[in-house]
């Protein structure tokens, strides 16, 4: 089975410059997961969506990079189902004239 989280949208304090230290900005995520669904055991999709939200927003992360590989940690550590994934964090209003995003991709666990 294949989880998809669009457009998971909310305010964060994450980035390096100062101004980005003070206040929170735009923070858009985008996930993808892959898991074995059985009749007894699937993965919650309300439940990580909540998870990355609370975790993006308390951490505080400086480095969108950091951001991914923490949350793939938790992800995998909450959602043992989970086999791969990919996820996203895009700063719609960090330039003036573009989105920049980043993007994780875990590679295939057994």
């Amino acid at each position: 089975m294949k989880i998809k989280i669009s457009d998971l949208r909310f305010q964060a304090i994450i980035g390096i410059l100062d101004f980005e230290r003070l206040a929170p900005q735009d923070v858009i995520i985008d996930a993808r997961l892959s898991y074995k669904f059985t009749s007894h055991e699937f993965v919650n999709y309300a439940e990580v969506a909540d998870v990355i939200k609370n975790h993006i927003i308390e951490q505080r992360f400086e480095l969108i990079e950091e951001a991914l590989i923490s949350l793939s940690q938790l992800l995998t550590s909450r959602f043992p189902l989970i086999k791969k994934m990919s996820i996203t964090l895009t700063k719609p209003s960090i330039l003036p004239d573009c989105s920049v995003s980043v993007t994780y991709k875990s590679k295939n666990k057994s």
